[in-house]
C-alpha cells in the first residue's frame, strides 16, 4: 500500500504479523504505553480481551498467534470522539459512510469512534436520529462505535426524553449547536444544561456566535467578496471565543453543569476555558490536528476550497497556543471532526460563493500518526501524554473506560502498534477514506501505525485493511461522572 516514494521502510516492519488469523494472541516485548508509564512487556489476548500484561509471559495457550513487537510502541487503540459519517448537511451528504469512515479510522490506529449524529426532521425526538444512525452503522462499521445525541430544539418532551437516552440507550453525551439551522438560543441552552446534568450526561457544544457570523457573511457577499478566503473572514476567532465564554457562564448558572468544548481553534477561547477551570468549573476542551498543523494561509491556495470548515483555520500564531494547551493539560482530547466531502465535486459548490461550500474535511486516518510524529517524535508530548489525549481521556469523559482506553486485564484488546522508525510522507493515495484529497498532503511524518487490533482481531496491518464490515459493535456508554475524572 505504501509507495517507495512516500515511505521509508523500517526493520521493525518485518516483525509484524502478515497473515493474521483469529484466536489467542501474544504481543511480545513491545514498548507498552498507557496514560501513566512506558515499559517493555508482553500482552496476552484471549477471546478479544486483554488477559495479562507482564515483563515476560511464559505460559502461552495452544494455537496462539505471536507478534514480535520489539522496537514498537504498543498503545491503547485511538478513540476519536468527534466524527461525522454519512451526515446530510442539507446541500450535500458526506462522502464517508460508516464503512469507509471506520475503515480509514482503523488503518490510522483508531479502534473506537463516537459519531456526532446529524440533524433529523424538524421537531423529531432524540431517539429518532439514534434509530437512523443505528441502521447506518450496524452492518457496516469495522470498529466499535457510539453516538452523541443531538439536541436541535428544546421543549418539555425533549427534556423528559433525555433520561431514557442515557439510562436505556447508553447515550451519555449530547451536542448543542450555537450556529447552523437548528441553533439553540440561550434559554434553550440553559434548560438543556440543567437537565443534562440531572440525568448524568455531558453537554458538548459547537461554540460560534451565529448573529455575528450572519452579519459578517452578508456584508462580505454584498461587497462581492465571495472567494474561499472570506469564509475565514466571516468567522473570526472572536466569534468562537465569545460563544465559549457564554457557554461557560450558562453552565455555571446551570449549577456547574459539565461542559465539553469541541474543536477549539484559538488561544482566546482556551484562555476562557482555563479561567473556568481555575475556578473549579467542570469544563473540558477538544482540539483537532488541522488547528495544530495548518493555518489560514491555506485560504490563499488555488485549492482553498479543501480547507473550508467551521471553525475555520486560524493565523499561524494560534497553533502554538494550542500546542501549549496540550502540553500544560489545558486541552484534554484530540479528535478530528472528520466530515469529508469530495473536492472535485461537492466542494466545487463554493467556487463562486464560499457560503455554498459544504463545511468539513477528512482526517480520521491521519490523527494518530500526525499527533505521534508532531507530538511524541518531536518531543512536545511524552508517549503517555499522547495516549492520554488520544485514548484514555476520551474514554474517561465519554463513559467508555475501562472497557476502552485502558491496558489492563479485562479491557477490550483494542491496540495500535507504532513503528517510531518508519517515515511516511502523507499522500491521499495511501489512505482509505472515500474523499479525493487529504488536507495534510506531503506532510512528512516520523513514526506510523503498523498494526491495529480491534477486540483481538487485526483490522489493519502494514498499510493494508484486514477488517470486515459489520464487525464493529455499538458500545453503550456509562453515565457521565465527573468524580471519576
Amino acid at each position: 500500500m505504501f509507495s517507495a516514494a512516500s515511505k521509508k521502510p523500517s526493520e521493525n516492519q518485518a516483525a509484524i504479523l502478515t497473515q493474521p488469523r483469529p484466536g489467542t494472541m501474544l504481543i511480545r516485548q513491545g514498548i507498552v504505553v498507557d496514560h501513566q508509564q512506558a515499559q517493555k512487556a508482553d500482552i496476552l489476548i484471549v477471546d478479544g480481551k486483554i488477559a495479562d500484561i507482564a515483563p515476560e509471559i511464559h505460559i502461552i495457550p495452544k494455537q496462539c498467534e505471536i507478534i514480535e513487537a520489539a522496537g514498537l510502541y504498543v498503545m491503547p487503540g485511538g478513540i476519536d470522539v468527534h466524527t461525522h459519517f454519512n451526515i446530510d448537511v442539507g446541500i450535500a451528504r458526506s462522502c464517508d459512510d460508516f464503512f469507509s469512515g471506520t475503515r480509514a479510522a482503523a488503518c490510522g490506529g483508531t479502534t473506537t469512534v463516537v459519531d456526532h449524529m446529524g440533524f433529523g426532521p424538524k421537531g423529531c425526538s432524540l431517539h429518532h436520529q439514534l434509530n437512523v444512525y443505528q441502521q447506518y452503522a450496524k452492518e457496516t462499521a469495522v470498529i466499535d462505535y457510539s453516538f452523541h445525541g443531538v439536541i436541535q430544539h428544546v421543549n418539555e418532551d425533549i427534556l423528559a426524553e433525555m433520561a431514557s437516552m442515557v439510562e436505556e440507550e447508553g447515550i451519555s453525551s449530547f451536542k448543542l449547536y450555537l450556529t447552523y439551522g437548528y441553533k439553540l438560543d440561550d434559554e434553550e441552552v440553559l434548560k438543556a444544561l440543567i437537565q443534562l446534568k440531572q440525568v448524568g450526561a455531558l453537554a458538548t457544544v459547537h461554540p460560534e456566535n451565529d448573529a455575528a457570523i450572519a452579519l459578517r457573511r452578508s456584508q462580505l457577499l454584498e461587497q462581492g467578496k465571495t472567494a474561499p478566503k472570506y469564509h475565514a473572514v466571516s468567522r473570526p476567532l472572536e466569534c468562537e471565543a465569545e460563544a465559549i465564554a457564554r457557554m461557560i457562564n450558562l453552565a455555571k448558572l446551570a449549577g456547574d453543569a459539565p461542559l465539553y468544548i469541541v474543536h477549539l481553534s484559538n488561544g482566546l477561547g482556551l484562555d476562557y476555558a482555563r479561567l473556568a477551570r481555575d475556578n473549579h468549573q467542570p469544563v473540558w476542551v477538544e482540539t483537532c490536528p488541522q488547528y495544530l498543523m495548518l493555518d489560514d494561509s491555506c485560504y490563499e491556495r488555488q485549492d482553498a476550497l479543501k480547507f473550508i470548515l467551521s471553525p475555520p483555520l486560524r493565523p499561524a500564531t494560534e497553533r502554538e497556543k494550542l500546542w501549549l494547551g496540550l502540553v500544560d493539560g489545558s486541552i484534554d482530547t484530540v479528535a478530528t471532526d472528520h466530515c469529508a466531502f469530495t473536492y472535485h465535486e461537492q466542494k466545487q459548490r463554493g467556487k463562486d460563493n464560499f457560503s455554498a461550500c459544504p463545511n468539513g474535511m477528512p482526517g480520521v486516518e491521519t490523527r494518530m500518526p500526525l499527533m505521534f510524529s508532531e507530538g511524541v517524535m518531536k518531543g512536545r508530548l511524552s508517549p503517555s501524554r499522547f495516549v492520554e489525549l488520544t485514548s484514555y481521556l476520551p474514554a474517561k469523559l465519554f463513559g467508555l473506560y475501562p472497557q476502552k482506553g485502558a491496558l489492563q486485564a479485562g479491557s477490550d484488546a483494542d491496540l495500535v502498534l507504532f513503528d517510531p522508525e518508519q517515515e511516511v510522507a502523507i499522500k491521499h493515495e495511501l489512505l482509505h477514506d472515500n474523499a479525493d484529497y487529504t488536507p495534510f498532503e506531503d506532510i512528512q511524518t516520523q513514526g506510523w501505525p503498523v498494526m491495529t487490533i480491534s477486540r483481538g482481531d487485526v483490522v489493519a496491518c502494514n498499510g493494508e485493511f484486514t477488517g470486515k464490515a459489520g464487525n464493529g459493535r455499538f458500545i453503550r456508554r456509562k453515565p457521565f461522572d465527573a468524580s471519576a475524572l
